[in-house]
């Protein structure tokens, strides 16, 4: 993972970007890992840690009809989430992450593993990718904080 991390701290250098997050699922393990490098703060702004629903709402001005509507763990929230950051940060940059880590909480519709990843650029546009992890709760943690870091790379790097 530290690769990924050194690549997108060098992307985010060469675009005098800052990156911020907003966290569910990950529980600021993506924060952890963006700032274990010296010199950080050259490209990470701040991340917002928004577990329950409130904190989405009042952090992040998710609105609670998305939430009604879709749920926190959506393509829908994740994109409300990554606006928020957007909105709430001086990063030109945003991610967010939601999902559900397990071992509980599951469903048929989303099961656990779902994870989703909200995207906003600064004055421009905004999406979401849907993921699905296995394996136990930290496992799922893990591998989404890393697939935060590709997706991130692939939006500064879409032609690779």
């Amino acid at each position: 993972m530290q690769d990924r991390v050194e690549r997108l701290s060098a992307l985010l250098k060469q675009k005098n970007m800052m990156l911020a997050s907003a966290e569910s699922c990950t529980g600021g393990l993506f924060s952890a890992v963006m700032t274990g490098n010296a010199g950080a703060s050259t490209v990470f702004e701040r991340g917002f840690i928004t577990y329950s629903n409130e904190a989405k709402k009042e952090m992040l001005g998710v609105s609670e009809e998305t939430l009604q509507t879709y749920g926190a763990v959506s393509g829908e929230t994740a994109e409300a989430m990554a606006r928020g950051v957007i909105e709430r940060s001086h990063a030109g940059l945003a991610i967010s992450i939601t999902g559900i880590a397990g071992p509980d909480g599951g469903s048929a519709e989303k099961p656990v593993g779902l994870v989703y990843f909200g995207f906003a650029l600064k004055g421009g546009s905004s999406g979401s990718i849907e993921g699905r992890f296995t394996g136990g709760r930290e496992q799922i943690r893990i591998a989404a904080a890393s697939a935060a870091l590709i997706h991130l790379i692939n939006v500064l790097e879409p032609d690779l």
